[in-house]
């Protein structure tokens, strides 16, 4: 008779316990994978949300002067003439190593523009781009649809006295309002926007760019490689890092890597001190059998064989159960924990660590139980029946 028959034989006699002990294993690798996959989706959620909180890296064209402006306060300083960036040229940036880290680029063009009288702020954006970086811009009216439309910072309408709907002349071009941004605490609220090209047109910087704004997160590499490959690109530019909105992220994803990892650690323990406790019982419990093995001649090795076995047999079980269970169990929960939160899909990966995780974690509680059933007297297992 083989080692793997007698513990069939022993898994198939013994099914009330061996599921007890299976069951075990699957609520452990249940909770870890449950816990994983709303983990994931939680990160997802928060990068999602961070990143729409504005650009996290600054190109500008280098100038030798430092900007005497702080809290939106100016207290003057000399302005030399810098050379801006062409428009054609700005298709580089997607081209680096970490492009695939990179999320929104939204080019502008700045300039002085008289209006009223007034001498104001005016800036060409690519909405598209604008609007998926400033997600949190709140608005009265519509955005612009087209070249001749116009959105307000909400301090030059009110200079101006203007709302949405009321037309404005700006270098003999006639731009509607289509809609006045509400207070935002940035520069936007001292601005004119319109469309890029309309902007070049009218500042007379046609096919040029002022800055570029760039929201990317950087999960594999630090976020100064991003910086300094698009430095290498843009050699005239000065390419700056916010790194405080950068940290904010990285430290909110670690803090539930963290707990998510915590939690495993303290399930793991519990799931393997219930199979060690199970496998006890099941050896004191098999005495006899265990006392006739060893009088027939059975090694220490082979009976810790077969206790070994059956827990690899079980642990491999309980991990393809708990996997199965743990993504029900985050697909049914994860809409509830987290307002349009998506089960993010079966991960695979995940799936073949758990029954790594299972078997090993089940051979582990095991060794003691099968050491002690291994080093039993035969002689005296007999005479305790």
């Amino acid at each position: 008779m083989k080692l793997y028959d007698i513990s069939l034989g022993n898994i198939r006699r013994r099914k009330g316990k061996m599921l007890f002990l299976a069951l075990g294993l699957i609520i452990g690798i249940s909770t870890i994978v449950t816990l994983l996959a709303i983990t994931e989706t939680m990160t997802a959620e928060i990068e999602e949300r961070l990143n729409q909180f504005g650009a996290n890296i600054i190109m500008v064209p280098k100038t030798e002067n430092l900007s005497l402006n702080y809290g939106g306060i100016d207290v003057g300083g000399i302005s030399y003439e810098v050379q801006e960036f062409d428009q054609e040229n700005l298709g580089m940036i997607r081209s680096i190593k970490n492009a695939k880290n990179l999320g929104v680029v939204a080019p502008k063009v700045l300039g002085p523009v008289v209006v009223n009288d007034k001498k104001l702020l005016l800036m060409g954006v690519i909405f598209e781009e604008e609007l998926a970086l400033k997600t949190f811009w709140q608005k009265k009216g519509s955005f612009p649809q087209g070249p001749d439309q116009a959105l307000l910072g909400s301090s030059v309408a009110a200079i101006l006295n203007l709302k949405p709907g009321d037309e404005m002349i700006m270098k003999d071009s006639v731009f509607r309002v289509s809609a006045v941004l509400a207070p935002t605490g940035a520069s936007e609220d001292n601005a004119i926007m319109i469309e890029l090209g309309a902007a070049q047109a009218v500042l007379g910087k046609k096919g040029k760019i002022s800055m570029v704004e760039i929201a990317a997160f950087c999960r594999g590499c630090p976020i100064t490689e991003l910086t300094l490959q698009i430095a290498e690109m843009f050699p005239n530019a000065r390419v700056t890092a916010m790194k405080q909105a950068v940290m904010s992220k990285m430290q909110s994803i670690e803090m539930f890597k963290s707990f998510s990892l915590g939690v495993s650690i303290l399930v793991t323990g519990i799931g393997a001190l219930l199979v060690m406790v199970t496998m006890m019982g099941s050896v004191n419990e098999r005495t006899r059998e265990i006392g006739i093995f060893r009088a027939i001649g059975f090694r220490q090795t082979h009976v810790m064989q077969i206790i070994l076995l059956e827990a690899l047999l079980l642990g491999l079980f309980g991990g393809i159960l708990g996997f199965g269970l743990g993504n029900i169990a985050a697909w049914g929960i994860i809409p509830i924990v987290i307002e349009k939160g998506v089960f993010v899909g079966v991960n695979y990966q995940l799936g073949g660590l758990s029954l790594l995780m299972a078997a090993a974690l089940s051979l582990l509680a095991s060794l003691y139980p099968a050491f002690k059933a291994g080093r039993m007297d035969p002689s005296d297992a007999l005479r305790a029946l």
